[in-house]
């Protein structure tokens, strides 16, 4: 190869691969107190036990459109768990997440306005877990998070829920960016 074009070439080797539209999280639940800043929080035990699993993954490889899929092993079983696309980062206390994700953001907060808070606005879904605490949930929406400000994905109590009210915060999971 001569040596011009072999130069050409090295500025293109030397640049950072493109961010995949495509992103996975894949953890165990911890509890907010472990020593290594946990992917994955449980605040409530009796529904999302320490060592249970997820695995989420966000396709945005079509432009203006995201799909999320979550799976989950460990959990309760026979649940339904409301999960929802925060704004803020998971930690020690459940309220960290901060408000629900919004495309259109509700400039009244909380954000009760149905103008806002609908399943078109927000990103919903509802994870059902079997007999052994498995399930799969899908969401789609035509529109894409805007950069850093989707950053987990959270689960609610549903009902019945025991001790819990159904929009407590059961458990907080950290989005890959």
């Amino acid at each position: 190869m001569p040596a011009p074009f072999a130069a050409a070439l090295l500025p293109l080797a030397l640049l950072a691969p493109a961010a995949s539209p495509v992103s996975v999280t894949e953890t165990a639940f911890d509890p907010a107190t472990a020593f290594v800043r946990p992917t994955a929080i449980s605040y409530a035990q009796d529904l999302v036990p320490y060592g249970s699993h997820a695995r989420v993954v966000t396709d945005r490889s079509v432009p203006g459109r995201t799909v999320l899929t979550l799976t989950v092993s460990g959990l309760a079983p026979d649940h339904e768990f409301p999960v929802h696309l925060h704004t803020g980062d998971c930690g020690a206390d459940p309220a960290a997440s901060g408000p629900h994700y919004q495309d259109v953001v509700d400039p009244v907060q909380p954000s009760t306005d149905p103008a806002y808070a609908n399943d078109r606005n927000e990103l919903r879904l509802v994870l059902r877990t079997g007999g052994r605490g498995g399930g799969t949930a899908r969401a789609a929406v035509d529109w894409q998070p805007r950069p850093g400000e989707a950053r987990s994905l959270v689960l609610h109590a549903g009902t019945p829920a025991g001790p819990h009210a159904a929009g407590d915060r059961v458990a907080c999971i950290r989005l890959a960016r």
